[in-house]
């Protein structure tokens, strides 16, 4: 895979840095020039990954959470949003909408929904112990689109 450009970022697993990685996905993707609902769409998604970190793969405990952000020919956007946490025993039924392991926080269980309604493709890998990565990619538009 060819990159043009691309961004580390780690942050605590604390619900206050959401917004940080928000702004760091922001601010890195203005070289691209994407529309402002693209931008939009891409900061959910982000939020909604970081916040399957910090409330599901630490369940309350400290951890780190790793995004990962690359522009590549095309126009194509990859995010990668990853932890070392609990990891999920089952990701079918973790993206089955309204399935949350956090019913006793009134949690929605639309995470990964959300993020498959705003980007072109989400590929989540896990493995129990060891944490989970989530990866989604969306194509910009074209300017004379």
């Amino acid at each position: 895979m060819k990159i043009i450009n691309e961004i580390k970022f780690t942050m605590p697993s604390l619900s206050v840095n959401e917004g940080a990685a928000r702004a760091v996905v922001s601010s890195f993707l203005i070289q691209a020039d994407p529309t402002v609902e693209e931008l939009s769409d891409i900061r959910t998604a982000v939020s909604e990954a970081v916040t399957n970190a910090v409330v599901h793969a630490y369940r309350g405990s400290k951890g780190v959470i790793e995004l990962t952000v690359r522009l590549l020919p095309d126009r194509v956007i990859y995010i990668r949003v990853k932890d070392k946490g609990c990891g999920i025993t089952d990701i079918k039924q973790a993206m089955e909408p309204l399935f949350t392991t956090a019913p006793e926080e009134e949690r929605s269980g639309l995470g990964f929904s959300v993020m498959e309604s705003f980007m072109d493709k989400l590929t989540v890998r896990s493995a129990a112990g060891k944490g989970t990565s989530v990866t989604m990619r969306k194509k910009l538009k074209s300017h004379g689109d």
